[in-house]
């Protein structure tokens, strides 16, 4: 931010600094271009005449929204050439609350939820975020987006219906998802494959991402058997120097894993019916930037 911001304009965009953020994150699932885009709306902010904006919050979640579409088109080429499947930069928290865990993004930003929006274009993804995760009426959607509001609601229908035939039927609780991966993750130190089995789901399914940058699997993983496996074999050829981290990935319950001290992945958990469903890894080490290396 620039040395030339008056008081009252920084104060207005710091307040909704974590709004904005939360909403390009969502939008983009990179953490660098969620905070270009965040730095994008300030530019723009600060450069506006901001004594003709009727609602500052409205005209900077309305620019903030426009221009992480922009970003996402920018970057759909290269998620097409990416090698391996493409999976959202995880926010790991190993400790106490910082203030990217507030209430702002703690809601519906899973790495389940995000990895279902991918299959969404990006003005669909805008205006599911908005009316179902922000709660803006369909006229503001539609001011957003240069769109007619019957378009809005059709585009939201349309998402709807993807996300919620991969969406999880029921919410676990919190304690209850952790609960189950702390005894996961203690199965998986010693490479027990059959308590490991015994926990998932008979049609789980494992998505990683390497990014071609690390030995990946190219394709996602179907089964208890073949999942629980992979975890085995991990600890079966490197015995004794896996080490796992309980974590928030995302605002809920998951795992860092660590071979030789040294970070080689976080991993995220769906849970339903007191089973794990699916497992995201993110192994590309691009994206694990914000996450402790070593153990």
């Amino acid at each position: 931010m620039t040395d030339t911001a008056s008081p009252a304009e920084l104060a207005i965009f710091a307040a909704l600094r974590p709004r904005l953020f939360s909403i390009a994150y969502r939008m983009l699932g990179t953490r660098a271009d969620a905070e270009d885009v965040v730095q994008d709306a300030w530019l723009r902010w600060h450069g506006s005449d901001q004594q003709a904006v009727q609602s500052a919050e409205a005209w900077l979640v309305t620019v903030t929204t426009r221009l992480a579409i922009d970003r996402l088109r920018a970057r759909m080429a290269e998620r097409e050439s990416y090698v391996g499947w493409w999976l959202p930069e995880p926010i790991v928290e190993l400790d106490e609350q910082t203030p990217e865990s507030s209430a702002e993004l703690a809601s519906e930003v899973s790495m389940a939820f995000l990895w279902v929006l991918e299959r969404l274009s990006p003005e669909e993804r805008a205006a599911f975020l908005m009316r179902q995760v922000f709660e803006h009426d369909y006229a503001d959607i539609a001011g957003m987006l240069g769109k007619s509001e019957s378009a809005c609601r059709q585009m939201v229908h349309r998402a709807q219906e993807r996300v919620q035939q991969q969406k999880p039927r029921f919410e676990v609780p919190k304690e209850q998802h952790r609960e189950l991966l702390v005894r996961f993750m203690e199965a998986a130190k010693v490479g027990d494959r059959a308590a490991m089995k015994a926990m998932m789901d008979g049609d789980v399914q494992l998505v990683a991402d390497g990014g071609g940058k690390v030995n990946s699997f190219l394709h996602i993983l179907h089964g208890a058997g073949r999942v629980a496996g992979v975890y085995w074999s991990l600890e079966h050829q490197n015995p004794n120097r896996v080490a796992y981290r309980q974590a928030r990935v995302n605002g809920a319950p998951g795992l860092v894993r660590y071979v030789d001290g040294k970070l080689e992945s976080a991993q995220s958990f769906q849970v339903e019916d007191g089973r794990i469903t699916a497992i995201f890894i993110v192994r590309n080490p691009d994206k694990l930037t914000g996450v402790p290396q070593f153990i």
